[in-house]
């Protein structure tokens, strides 16, 4: 038994999942787990109320850079948190941690207590790909953590590399690269990039379902906001199993924070700040509750 958020008692279901598990799930759907990058309590604690709101699976997800460079959290920290946040509500949340480009990076953030991580070798050929992600598959498979890699490659949006056919994903060697790393999801590039679109993207939804029918890896779309609903909604009918958003999730905060500073500069209170997290969480959830509602058809 725990103390609700109403304050009255109530029996707490733990519903921690991982994200392996809630890739499947979203695969025998023909829907797509939304996996939102969570830099700190806050955009995490909102994520999984978001979720019991709208009554569908979500994953909070790290980005390591927030760790290493930002210092927003720490990775054993982070894990705790996540997993903790999962168990207080009643619907699946996972966590994961998003591009690492080391296996020593990979391996210390699953040491850390992540069950669910990215290799991305994607900078180097399809061969040294293979290898690479195939030594991290090998060695965390062992410690029951699965992994995500990446064949093509997933740019960046403000340099327009979502319009680069090169960089996208081929069919056959996504084939290649899952039966001989043995990955457990592949994020793949058909028109998607990392960031602020400067035009509408149009995803190559003739390649995914190439790619779908050459492997049956569960595939990422990374770089979602400001690709249109209406084709997210095609690509998860299409085999896009977890779909990660980021820059406007984060936009979001930002703007929570801004519309705090707002209606708290006259008081004049330093103290006043002890209130700022709850003040976003309450802005942040029900952009959580409305991008799973619109997107995820989980029955």
């Amino acid at each position: 038994m725990d103390s609700g958020r109403n304050g009255k008692t109530k029996e707490v279901t733990k519903m921690y999942e991982t994200t392996k598990n809630l890739m499947h799930m979203a695969k025998k759907q023909h829907t797509a787990v939304i996996a939102f990058i969570c830099m700190d309590y806050t955009m995490a604690r909102a994520v999984a109320y978001g979720a019991e709101a709208a009554g569908k699976p979500a994953i909070i997800m790290l980005y390591p850079d927030h760790v290493k460079t930002f210092h927003t959290a720490g990775f054993a920290g982070y894990a705790k948190m996540a997993k903790e946040l999962a168990e207080e509500v009643s619907v699946p949340v996972g966590f994961h941690c998003d591009h690492d480009f080391s296996k020593e990076g990979v391996l210390r953030t699953a040491e850390a207590g992540f069950d669910s991580v990215m290799m991305d070798a994607s900078e180097y050929d399809l061969e040294e790909n293979i290898r690479r992600t195939g030594e991290v598959v090998e060695q965390l498979h062992e410690k029951g953590v699965s992994v995500e890699g990446e064949i093509g490659h997933v740019g960046l949006a403000c340099e327009g590399q979502e319009t680069q056919k090169d960089l996208y994903t081929k069919p056959e060697a996504a084939r290649k690269f899952c039966e001989e790393t043995k990955v457990d999801a592949l994020a793949i590039s058909i028109g998607n990039a990392h960031g602020a679109y400067k035009e509408t993207p149009q995803l190559d939804m003739e390649r995914l379902e190439a790619i779908a029918e050459a492997t049956d890896t569960p595939l990422v779309l990374h770089g979602g906001s400001g690709i249109p609903d209406e084709q997210l909604q095609e690509a998860f009918e299409k085999g896009i199993c977890k779909f990660n958003l980021g820059t406007d999730y984060l936009a979001r905060y930002y703007e929570a924070v801004e519309d705090f500073i707002k209606e708290s500069k006259e008081k004049k209170d330093p103290v006043k700040v002890i209130e700022m997290p709850e003040f976003v969480i309450k802005r942040l959830t029900p952009y959580v509750e409305e991008r799973l509602r619109t997107l995820c058809k989980f029955e």
